[in-house]
C-alpha cells in the first residue's frame, strides 16, 4: 500500500452517522498488538473526536466533502414537493434516521424537506421536530463546510429555500 493518504491534516471529511469533522491528523498505535494508522477526526458540533483506523475508511462511509454539484443537487431537492408517505410515523421515522445516517446530502436534503414545516401548517410531534433539526443540522454543516461559510449562515439558507418552495 502506498503511503499516500486519502485526507490530509486539516481536511473538512463527513462521517455519515456523526457528519462534518476535521482531520486533525494521523496517529499511531498499537492495538491488541498489531500497529495501526488511525485517522484523528474532530466533530466540534458533538464536541467529540473519533479515531478511524485507515484502512477502514471506505468500511466507515468515511468521505471528502460534496462536491459544488452534489451540494446543489441537495439544495434543488429542498425546493421540490415534500412526499410523506402514509405509513405509520415509526416505520417512516426509521427511514428517515436511515437516510440521514446514510450520510448522502441529497437523502438528507428529501429528510428536511418532508419534514419541513411552514408557519401555516400543523405542529409536529417532538420526534418529527428532532429528526428534522437532526436532518437540518447534518445538512447545514455540510453546506457550511463546502461554501465556506459558518454555520448560521448556512441554516438562513437552508431555511430561505425551504419557505420559498
Amino acid at each position: 500500500m502506498a503511503d499516500k493518504l486519502m485526507f490530509n491534516t486539516g481536511d473538512f471529511v463527513v462521517y455519515p452517522t456523526h457528519g462534518v469533522g476535521k482531520v486533525l491528523g494521523v496517529e499511531k498505535q498499537e492495538i491488541a498488538g498489531h500497529p495501526l494508522k488511525l485517522f484523528v477526526i474532530s466533530f466540534e458540533s458533538e464536541r467529540m473526536t473519533l479515531r478511524v483506523p485507515v484502512g477502514k475508511v471506505n468500511e466507515a462511509g468515511l468521505r471528502k466533502l460534496s462536491s459544488k454539484k452534489i451540494m446543489d443537487g441537495a439544495l434543488s431537492t429542498l425546493k421540490g414537493r415534500a412526499r410523506v408517505k402514509r405509513t405509520m410515523w415509526s416505520r417512516r421515522a426509521q427511514e428517515y434516521e436511515a437516510k440521514i445516517n446514510s450520510g448522502d446530502p441529497i437523502s438528507i436534503a428529501e429528510v428536511v424537506r418532508d419534514l419541513h414545516r411552514n408557519a401555516d401548517q400543523p405542529d409536529q410531534s417532538f420526534s418529527e421536530r428532532q429528526i428534522y433539526e437532526q436532518a437540518l443540522e447534518r445538512l447545514a454543516s455540510e453546506v457550511a463546510a463546502v461554501e465556506k461559510i459558518d454555520m448560521d449562515k448556512a441554516q438562513l439558507k437552508l431555511e430561505k429555500l425551504l419557505t420559498a418552495a
